[in-house]
């Protein structure tokens, strides 16, 4: 990821936290192609303030520290001209977006030095330490960042409910201040065996509507005791609307898979 504060390394697991407005682009390395999941906020991505205190230091109890970001080591400076830069912003198109495209007349990676607290840096998942309870924890122990009205959570390999009599699998519940995306990424998610959902599914639980675990995943998960899943929610206070991607992929059966409607993954 190259940007006007400097270069950062990403790979497999990475968040990678840009302030708004910072021009950048990804570089892909390898044969592979680059793949990410995309979360764009109208305002700044940041940790929950309830793991910060007042002077802006993570606290002992959050699940993640300053040492485990990474930001940009030294300038980027770059060659060219005429160089096309893309802004997106608020305007008259789909869903209140447009776009601008600028052209330089030399290459915007010039920026020589800067300082301040406000700058790109890299977070993996696998460096947040999960937090766990005796009996099943609500879904605020998994958060990871914050926006405005929304929140990002981590379901990470974890040891799991430790009561001899705890349920590991999620409660049924319903979202009622916000709609809910889950992209499962990893690992073997329990409470979804035999939905359809696989490795680079997404699923979206509207505002209002029940669910959880498919049928079957309460008695299987009685004496678990490590989970080894790994998935990222986006959590919205305010409704979703389906864009173009979303409809074209939209599986028609999932949502009858709670009344029994087994499917193999």
């Amino acid at each position: 990821m190259e940007t006007v504060f400097g270069a950062l390394d990403v790979g497999r697991g990475d968040y990678v936290i840009l302030p708004r407005a910072t021009t950048h682009r990804w570089v892909p390395t390898g044969d592979d192609p680059l793949r990410a999941y995309v979360v764009e906020a109208n305002s700044h991505i940041a940790p929950p303030k309830r793991y910060l205190s007042r002077y802006g230091q993570f606290l002992e109890h959050a699940p993640y520290c300053e040492r485990d970001l990474r930001g940009p080591s030294e300038p980027l400076l770059a060659d060219g001209e005429n160089v096309d830069v893309l802004i997106k912003h608020r305007g008259d198109g789909p869903g209140g977006i447009s776009g601008t495209r600028y052209t330089y007349p030399a290459h915007p990676f010039d920026v020589v030095g800067w300082d301040g607290c406000l700058y790109p840096y890299v977070f993996n998942i696998d460096d947040f330490q999960p937090i766990t309870g005796r009996v099943h924890q609500p879904p605020p122990v998994h958060q990871v960042f914050e926006g405005h009205n929304f929140v990002i959570c981590n379901f990470v390999p974890r040891k799991v409910d430790y009561h001899p009599e705890s349920i590991p699998v999620p409660y049924y519940h319903s979202n009622v201040d916000s709609d809910e995306v889950m992209f499962y990424c990893g690992g073997d998610y329990e409470a979804r065996k035999g939905s359809g959902i696989g490795q680079g599914s997404i699923s979206l639980h509207p505002g209002g509507h029940s669910h959880g675990p498919q049928p079957g995943a309460y008695e299987r998960s009685v004496g678990v005791h490590y989970f080894d899943e790994l998935a990222v929610m986006v959590d919205t206070f305010r409704p979703l609307d389906l864009g173009e991607g979303g409809l074209a992929s939209d599986d028609g059966g999932y949502a009858w898979t709670w009344a029994g409607g087994r499917r193999d993954r």
